[in-house]
């Protein structure tokens, strides 16, 4: 006798709140570049409070991990006239979002800022570091 699959309906209301779950999960990947600079002895780091800001809402997105790079208090040294790259990966930014900033909110001078970054449909960035403030 052979057995017959039956495909399971799956009601509208648990689908529409599975998308929602995905959408929360979605990551934001940033490489970010540091240029280089002809002194010696330079340091970088970043800190748990930078976040990426939708230029069109209220929404925040956080650090979740950063690759190749020290989190505050910690340093890391910049190589002597050469480029230095980092990644930063955040939580997922809203559907509807256009651009967004780069903003390292820190009480001190020298944050990391990268204004009105287009988004694309991978979310995965490469960006030119500056100090903002």
């Amino acid at each position: 006798m052979e057995e017959i699959l039956v495909k399971p309906i799956i009601a509208k209301e648990l689908l529409e709140s599975l998308q929602t779950k995905i959408e929360e999960e979605k990551q934001v990947i940033v490489h970010c570049c540091f240029p280089a600079s002809p002194f010696l002895g330079n340091l970088i780091r970043i800190w748990n409070s930078t976040y990426l800001l939708d230029n069109q809402s209220e929404h925040k997105s956080k650090l979740i991990h950063a690759e190749n790079i020290t989190i505050y208090p910690n340093w890391t040294p910049v190589p002597f006239m050469r480029d230095f790259w980092f990644t930063l990966v955040f939580s997922g930014l809203p559907r509807d979002c256009k651009s967004f900033n780069l903003k390292e909110v820190i009480p001190e001078e020298g944050g990391f800022f990268v204004e009105s970054i287009k988004r694309n449909s991978l979310d995965v960035y490469r960006v030119k570091i500056s100090e903002s403030y």
